[in-house]
């Protein structure tokens, strides 16, 4: 989802913002990044958060280190959601942009030694996407997708095994989008490849909009006005984005590309049917944000290098733009409102419902495999209090680096995933979760079986969670 176009004001308040909100502001935003900011991994701080969501994914944890089940315990069923791999941008809005002002300076011969290779490199960026398909998977997201697949099978070959063996079901479903659900296909098959017996026992992949495309289903009609009309989020976003140090980071992205008069034209205004100095920075750094993920279909498989165009600091800002319109329009948000998550409940509750009816004896599924998008992985994550979505803020003292855990490239990079593996001993049922394939404790509050254990009873997540199971 693009970020809103802002403008930079003249001096003065933003509508609605105090002077002593303001002050607030610009103290916590001067801390707002973290040391350095370059590199595209998941990591949950520091280098990867410049590509925020964009960010290539990465498994958390080597398999190897995983806990062992509590003794007697065996795997009886699996389930996850996952967002789909790496993708195109969705449109060449970015692309369409930024070169039209490209070519204007190259015909006035206002391009810097590094922007005269910029335009070629963009239109060849903008190629393969074109040729990719707009929003599809790109090869990287294929592999992203297949590889956490076979991953899967190995850390649960026991399990699979048995599904085998018994002939038990596995469900495939997606939000029906495009980018969904071609990768619960690629997910499909490559679990299919990683154990051939399983392939008669995968049904054909299904469409739930409503579990997996809540925000834009019937569910999510409440969410949707708060993203239209809410004006303290408008008022917020607005004094994050709209100070100097954006239209700073702006000049200096676009000095890469043009010379310093043309430059100094564009932020003038000279060019605003096309857009401002923040817009074409934007343009550019959204750019450097795909790149990552097109990088097999870059010429030889090399990657674009659109690094050469956004210092790391620059990258950093507007990533660090970027997670706060993901943290107060999807995330953990205002402490005081659940609007932004409270939708993905029904996700949640499909979790549950899933490993209530395993434990009733109701369902001889095996594996329940979902996919979808990161406007779900991120309200799920802060519904259920996954390390990092933890953390709500007021208007006072808004979300920043500094101060908060909150990054778009740990909570749901492209891939993101969360899968709950239930082990049975005689009645009594044990769940571990994985979120981006690392045992991740549930929410505070909810007891493991020992402490430091990665195991929960299932009733004591029903407990936890304030869940009463309609089978029981």
């Amino acid at each position: 989802m693009k970020r809103r176009p802002v403008r930079l004001l003249s001096p003065g308040l933003a509508p609605g913002i105090t002077p002593a909100l303001a002050l607030a502001l610009c103290a916590l935003l001067a801390g707002a990044l973290p040391a350095h900011a370059e590199g595209h991994s998941g990591s949950s701080s520091g280098a990867g958060d410049s590509y925020g969501t964009k960010a290539s994914y990465e498994p958390g944890q080597n398999p190897r280190t995983y806990q062992a089940a509590p003794r007697g315990f065996e795997p009886v069923f699996t389930e996850n959601v996952s967002r789909h791999g790496s993708r195109a941008a969705t449109d060449s809005e970015d692309g369409d942009l930024i070169l039209k002002l490209w070519d204007r300076a190259a015909s006035e011969g206002q391009l810097t030694r590094a922007g005269k290779e910029f335009g070629p490199q963009v239109r060849a960026l903008l190629d393969a996407m074109a040729k990719v398909g707009y929003g599809n998977l790109s090869g990287r997201g294929r592999q992203e997708i297949q590889d956490t697949a076979v991953r899967m099978e190995k850390r649960l070959p026991g399990l699979f095994a048995r599904i085998a063996k018994d002939g038990e079901p596995i469900d495939v479903v997606s939000s029906g989008q495009g980018r969904a659900v071609d990768s619960a296909g690629e997910f499909a098959t490559a679990l299919a490849e990683a154990d051939p017996a399983l392939k008669p026992l995968i049904g054909p992949a299904r469409a739930d909009e409503d579990l997996l495309y809540f925000h834009k289903a019937a569910g999510g009609a409440a969410y949707r006005d708060y993203i239209d009309n809410d004006k303290r989020l408008a008022d917020t976003l607005k004094s994050v984005t709209d100070q100097p140090a954006t239209h700073r980071a702006a000049v200096n992205v676009l000095k890469k590309v043009f010379k310093p008069a043309f430059v100094a034209r564009i932020s003038a205004g000279e060019f605003s049917d096309t857009g401002s100095d923040v817009d074409a920075a934007e343009a550019v750094y959204n750019l450097y944000g795909i790149a990552p993920a097109m990088s097999e279909e870059s010429p030889g498989g090399r990657g674009w290098h659109m690094e050469r165009y956004i210092a790391p600091r620059d990258a950093a800002w507007f990533g660090y733009l970027g997670d706060a319109e993901d943290f107060y329009e999807k995330g953990p948000g205002f402490a005081d409102s659940d609007i932004t998550y409270k939708m993905a409940g029904v996700l949640l509750d499909d979790f549950f419902k899933k490993a209530e009816a395993r434990r009733a004896g109701t369902s001889d599924l095996g594996a329940e495999l979902r996919f979808t998008h990161a406007e779900e992985i991120i309200p799920l994550a802060a519904l259920m209090g996954l390390p990092g979505s933890t953390k709500p803020v007021t208007a006072q003292r808004p979300y920043t680096y500094a101060d908060n855990p909150w990054r778009g490239a740990a909570v749901a990079p492209m891939a993101a995933n969360i899968q709950w593996d239930v082990f049975r001993k005689g009645h009594t049922y044990l769940v571990r979760m994985l979120y981006n394939e690392k045992e991740t404790a549930f929410k505070q509050g909810c007891r493991p079986v020992a402490k430091g254990s990665a195991f929960y009873e299932l009733n004591e997540l029903e407990r936890c969670f304030g869940r009463t199971d309609p089978t029981s």
